[in-house]
């Protein structure tokens, strides 16, 4: 038994089939664009990393975990001593820049003041459970809730 399909166009009118059957691009349904993966995300640190020449590194790019992100450092030797250790380790591995230092590694990591470190561990958190940096704040003086990008790059009122 041999099924066949007829294609027919707006008008009722069969299609040939092969190169000269196109579809008009005004019936064609309009596809909505793919919302792009944002992997990276620019952020600015409330102290800065102070290289041993004096100069103060504020800004930065974290990058999105991956899985082996997670799992290279439990293999840590010093995350097995102090678990504590595997925020560094694994800060180390997905903070790409920090100013102008591009070589991010664990011993840039430790050297951050403690604000730094408590402010990517949060935005690590946010950018990779959440998908976003922003944070619902309340103004103190009337109440009034907003958000805010935790990982600045704007100044003060811009939106």
């Amino acid at each position: 038994m041999r099924r066949t399909s007829s294609l027919v166009d707006r008008h009722g009118a069969p299609l040939q089939p092969g190169p000269t059957a196109v579809a008009d691009s005004s019936e064609s349904a309009t596809v909505p664009q793919a919302r792009q993966l944002r992997t990276e995300f620019a952020f600015e640190l409330p102290r800065g990393y102070v290289t041993d020449d004096g100069t103060v590194h504020r800004a930065g790019v974290m990058r999105l975990a991956t899985a082996r992100d997670e799992l290279v450092p439990l293999r840590d030797d010093r995350v097995r001593e102090n678990p504590a250790y595997l925020t560094v380790v694994l800060l180390a591995r997905v903070v790409t820049r920090l100013g102008s230092v591009t070589d991010v590694h664990v011993g840039v990591m430790e050297n951050l003041f403690a604000a730094d470190l408590a402010f990517l561990q949060d935005m690590y958190r946010r950018i990779n459970s959440e998908g976003h940096t922003r944070a619902g704040v309340a103004c103190p003086e009337c109440g009034c809730s907003f958000e805010v990008d935790l990982a600045g790059g704007r100044r003060l009122g811009e939106s």
